[in-house]
């Protein structure tokens, strides 16, 4: 049976990586939002058209991404969300509030100093991480029902 893993979030980091490469030996299929910066933000103004003012060059771009976005998590068993420590990812409060929404199990992937502004989040998650290693060990866990070790 192969678990449908969404990996949501921060995109400045390896995080995603150490996951998929950690969780190697299990039966696990990954899906993720496009991770090239540049990409993401374009992509609207690249297929629709540029737009002179920002406001509607961000939200062709929003737009577009939440229909990969939506999918991904639709089609999602798990879903974990990662809250970066350098950037505000307002996209991954509203990922995870999705995943909440739809009755998906969701991992939350964050640092401690993020516990109080995310404790709304927290509540609807699972569980909460604090490395992409302890994600991948809920995964072995879930699968497998093995404990670290």
């Amino acid at each position: 049976m192969t678990l449908k893993v969404y990996l949501s979030g921060e995109i400045h980091t390896d995080w995603r990586e150490v996951i998929t490469s950690g969780a190697a030996g299990l039966d696990v299929a990954f899906d993720a939002p496009v991770t090239d910066h540049a990409a993401s933000d374009d992509c609207g103004v690249a297929i629709l058209g540029a737009e002179d003012d920002k406001f509607w060059h961000d939200r062709k771009g929003a737009l577009m991404n939440a229909i990969r976005t939506r999918k991904g998590i639709e089609q999602a068993d798990v879903v974990v969300v990662r809250f970066g420590d350098k950037y505000k990812q307002w996209n991954a409060a509203f990922d995870a509030g999705f995943a909440a929404a739809l009755g998906k199990s969701l991992i939350v992937l964050q640092p401690p100093e993020h516990d109080h502004a995310l404790k709304e989040v927290d509540a609807a998650a699972l569980a909460v991480a604090r490395t992409p290693e302890e994600v991948v060990q809920i995964l072995t866990y879930v699968q497998k029902g093995m404990l670290p070790g």
